[in-house]
C-alpha cells in the first residue's frame, strides 16, 4: 500500500509562484506513473501534470508553460514548480500515483490513479 504525503502550498499573489513535493512511503518514482491533480470547489478533479517510468510528462492546456513536474536527481520526491500563478489555479491540489510504467493515451485521466495524497491548498489571489 502506498502512502503518499505531499507539502508546499500556500498563498501567493497572482504572478507568484509556489512549488509543491511529495514523498511516497514506497520506492516507487522511477518504476510508476506519478502525477500532479487538483480539484477547485464545485468542480471535478482534474489533471494537471503527469510523469511516467522513462521521465516523459504530460500537461494540461491551462498550465502548460507555468508548471513544470519533475523527480529529483536522488529519486526521493515528486514536485511540481508552479510559476506565473493565477487566481483559477486556486485548489486543493494532490499527488498520486499510477502502478503502470506508461501514462497510455489519456495521460492526465484521474481515474487511472489509484494511490492519492492528503492534499494540500493553493490559493492564488
Amino acid at each position: 500500500h502506498v502512502q503518499l504525503v505531499e507539502s508546499g502550498g500556500g498563498s501567493v499573489q497572482a504572478g507568484g509562484s509556489l512549488r509543491l513535493s511529495c514523498v511516497a512511503s514506497e520506492y516507487t518514482y522511477n518504476t510508476y506513473c506519478m502525477g500532479w491533480f487538483r480539484q477547485a470547489p464545485g468542480k471535478e478533479r482534474e489533471g494537471v501534470a503527469t510523469i511516467d517510468s522513462e521521465d516523459i510528462t504530460s500537461y494540461s492546456d491551462s498550465v502548460k508553460g507555468r508548471f513544470t513536474i519533475s523527480r529529483d536527481n536522488a529519486k526521493t520526491s515528486l514536485d511540481l514548480q508552479m510559476n506565473n500563478l493565477k487566481p483559477e489555479d486556486s485548489a486543493m491540489y494532490f499527488c498520486a500515483v499510477r502502478l503502470a510504467r506508461s501514462l497510455g493515451p489519456r495521460p492526465l485521466r484521474t481515474s487511472d490513479f489509484g494511490y492519492w495524497s492528503q492534499g494540500t491548498q493553493v490559493t492564488v489571489s
